[in-house]
């Protein structure tokens, strides 16, 4: 900190490894949406589109790797696949319905 800064100014401990840092935060920063983690039970869409096919029921099991249904965008067809395996709780959206991106499609238990 320097000596001719205000003395009400808040500073945050910014920590890398074993470092720790006096800091300002821009309020663009601290005003900033925070991070969560993707959860894999949930399948969203990656992009807007709409629904060609599905694939699956609730209630069916599938694998990792095992296609959900096919979403297409931009004139082109993607394979939607299961990022984890279990059971279907329940398909969120029907043939022909249009998607925003990060929509949730379906639901793995």
């Amino acid at each position: 900190m320097d000596e001719n800064s205000n003395p009400k100014t808040k500073y945050s401990v910014l920590e890398i490894g074993e470092v720790k840092y006096n800091t300002l935060f821009t309020k663009k920063y601290l005003n900033r949406k925070p991070y969560i983690p993707e959860n894999p039970k949930q399948i969203v869409s990656f992009i807007p589109g709409i629904i060609k096919k599905i694939y699956v029921k609730t209630g069916s099991k599938v694998k990792a790797g095992d296609k959900l249904l096919v979403l297409e965008a931009m004139k082109m067809n993607n394979d939607i696949i299961a990022q984890t395996s279990g059971k279907i709780q329940k398909i969120n959206v029907k043939t022909g319905d249009h998607v925003p991106k990060n929509f949730v499609l379906v639901e793995i238990k």
